[in-house]
């Protein structure tokens, strides 16, 4: 790679030699969320294959805090980063269809690299928001039929036919849940994903992961002694 290719369009100098990619308050939301998730399906679908144990206390505390999660992720990524970088937006649409253009030898010019996030990790982050709401908001709402510390439970809150519907999303996304989990599993520790994974261990990935992966016109490169160690924003 030339030496002009190895510097940033906007500011004309070199990528630093690690770039933050995950501050350290996200990293911990995504392991709080992984453990809450994991416990909550392992509460739910280890009593019906078989593993008898006392699953239901540990599966609403589970899903209380990983709605507090949420509602925290929601709030900072609206308030303190960039809420857009994780939307799909036209210029992901027209990369995608280059890509298949050059897929299937339409176009010579290899396809542009994306900013931070490539349309699929934004797909997979849209199908797992609309499927983990679907989750907490019908989960929260079956609490009702539970005794908790806070309240007595109340299983005449809805007619039968409406607590019939809420078991059908909440079951529905619970499978599903579990079959995202898969895929992000497999791709987590596929041996040319593993800078990724390692980002949200350590919080960064080398210049060389930045240039070859990203475009810096699209997602402008951050020390990680500055933004992963914890001296910079959260």
């Amino acid at each position: 790679m030339s030496e002009s290719a190895t510097r940033s369009p906007r500011s004309g100098t070199e990528p630093p030699a690690r770039v933050v990619r995950h501050r350290g308050a996200d990293r911990l939301y995504h392991w709080c969320m992984a453990a809450c998730v994991l416990t909550l399906l392992g509460t739910a679908f280890l009593p019906i294959v078989g593993l008898k144990f006392a699953w239901l206390e540990a599966h609403w505390i589970s899903g209380v805090i990983l709605a507090a999660l949420v509602m925290f992720h929601i709030v900072r990524a609206t308030i303190w980063q960039d809420f857009w970088a994780m939307m799909v937006m036209p210029a992901d649409l027209r990369d995608a269809c280059t890509q298949l253009r050059h897929a299937f030898g339409r176009s010579p010019a290899p396809p542009p690299l994306p900013g931070k996030y490539p349309l699929l990790q934004k797909l997979y982050h849209l199908a797992v928001a609309v499927i983990v709401l679907g989750l907490i908001v019908t989960g929260l709402m079956m609490t009702v039929k539970i005794d908790t510390p806070f309240w007595t439970r109340n299983p005449y809150w809805l007619s039968e036919s409406a607590w019939g519907v809420i078991y059908v999303i909440h079951d529905l996304a619970a499978m599903t849940t579990l079959t995202l989990v898969m895929i992000h599993v497999y791709f987590a520790i596929r041996p040319e994903k593993l800078w990724i994974t390692r980002s949200m261990i350590l919080g960064w990935i080398t210049r060389r992961e930045y240039l070859d992966h990203h475009d810096p016109a699209r997602w402008t490169a951050e020390p990680a002694d500055r933004g992963a160690g914890g001296k910079g924003r959260l």
